[in-house]
């Protein structure tokens, strides 16, 4: 289980305590996003006093028993990112995750060490924190499922990355077992509905991501297995 932005559904995301919170509640890796100045913070939103930089997100997660998930919204900065992590000693506890291949690319390089998420839809405008209509949701997701088995997996060799971080609304069993195939990981974010993290878990996906991490332990905690 991921949490997201450490735990905002607890406290204020992109912080230390949303980071803690979400170490509190199970997650096995705690995501946060890296802007530019390699501090905390998703770019074009208004943060909480200081943001915490790279260095202390990493500090406060090396001394748990949890992985770094960093979710990159800079590029350029690539090798100082694999840095930090190797500094810390969090080489074999960290997956880095962005939208745009090239910068994955540049890591395979630097640090090929690391684990690499190639992240889709690229989410410029915030689209994924807005509460769409649920038949809306549903009906355009049902749409695209089909393709995304065919047009997904390139993408991952594109990238040269070993995870395929996806919109939950988008996955299926067919492109979870298409990705597992070709020895590839699927992430799926950001779900907070009990109901589409059992519908994740059931379908076999690695990893869930959410605001709520206590809550998806606790679902995935009361299913049998299949």
């Amino acid at each position: 289980m991921i949490g997201h932005r450490g735990a905002a559904a607890v406290a204020p995301e992109n912080t230390l305590e949303s980071l803690g919170a979400a170490v509190a509640a199970g997650a096995d890796l705690v995501e946060f996003d890296v802007r530019d100045g390699l501090v905390l913070g998703h770019p074009g939103s208004e943060g909480h006093g200081e943001p915490p930089t790279l260095d202390d997100a990493l500090e406060l997660l090396s001394r748990q028993s949890v992985g770094a998930h960093i979710d990159l919204k800079l590029v350029g900065s690539e090798a100082e990112i694999a840095a930090a992590v190797r500094r810390h000693g969090l080489e074999e506890r960290t997956v880095v995750s962005s939208t745009w291949a090239h910068s994955l690319r540049l890591l395979a390089h630097e640090a090929p060490w690391l684990t690499r998420a190639i992240s889709y839809p690229r989410d410029r405008f915030g689209a994924g924190n807005v509460h769409w209509p649920r038949p809306m949701v549903g009906v355009s997701a049902a749409c695209l499922r089909p393709a995304m088995r065919l047009r997904l997996p390139p993408l991952l060799a594109a990238a040269r990355a070993g995870v395929l971080s996806l919109h939950h609304t988008l996955v299926s069993r067919p492109l979870v077992a298409g990705v597992h195939a070709r020895g590839a990981a699927v992430l799926a974010w950001t779900v907070n509905d009990p109901t589409e993290v059992e519908r994740l878990a059931r379908l076999g996906v690695d990893a869930i991501v959410s605001d709520d991490p206590g809550m998806a332990v606790r679902v995935v905690g009361t299913l049998k297995p299949a």
